[in-house]
């Protein structure tokens, strides 16, 4: 059991696959990862979440509208359009739009092949 909070769950969301590319024939080493592109989008009011963590799918987030308020250890911080966060190992987090306009971001990531 873990001792982190839950966090609101996920609401308002909207995720578009854009492109995933299986990185074994790229890369030695990485064979059942593939590289993934997503467009993100959460509406006024929307959360992403629960809390989770990012172990094993690094990434990183650009946002393209909107305002997206990142909670983690106990900070919210908000990222507008034009700015983005690494997302490694050490990150935990929740998301949410507490704005009055869909947020919208590109998610490119790392993971396990599906």
């Amino acid at each position: 059991m873990s001792n982190r909070p839950a966090g609101p769950e996920t609401k308002g969301v909207t995720v578009k696959l854009l492109a995933a590319l299986d990185l074994g024939p790229e890369i030695e080493g990485l064979a059942g990862r593939q590289l993934r592109t997503r467009l993100v989008t959460i509406e006024p009011g929307g959360v992403f979440g629960p809390v989770h963590d990012h172990k094993g799918r690094p990434g990183s987030v650009y946002v393209l509208q909107g305002t997206i308020t990142d909670h983690r250890n106990g900070v919210a911080t908000d990222y507008g359009p034009g700015v983005g966060w690494p997302e490694d190992r050490n990150t935990v987090h929740w998301l949410e739009n507490r704005g009055t306009v869909p947020a919208v971001e590109i998610s490119v990531d790392i993971v396990a092949k599906e």
